[in-house]
């Protein structure tokens, strides 16, 4: 299981229900605010996404609250 980073901001709804998705499902994740830590910003750009949340898991990665896609990185 490669290990899942969740860039979150405040105040995002997608981002509680991907957070809540993976605590219910028993998954273990590094959570990294970008309203925290805004030299971060740089870096989920770099990937290609504006928007919160972005979920990071080895290769694959992606953007939003998508249920299907985190029940194959978990």
């Amino acid at each position: 299981m490669a290990n899942i980073v969740v860039f979150s901001k405040n105040n995002c709804m997608q981002c509680k229900m991907t957070k809540k998705f993976l605590e219910q499902n028993g998954a273990e994740f590094e959570e990294i605010n970008i309203d925290q830590h805004p030299e971060k910003i740089d870096y989920v750009k770099s990937l290609g996404f504006s928007s919160a949340p972005v979920i990071e898991a080895g290769d694959i990665v992606f953007s939003g609250f998508k249920p299907a896609k985190l029940k194959e990185i978990i």
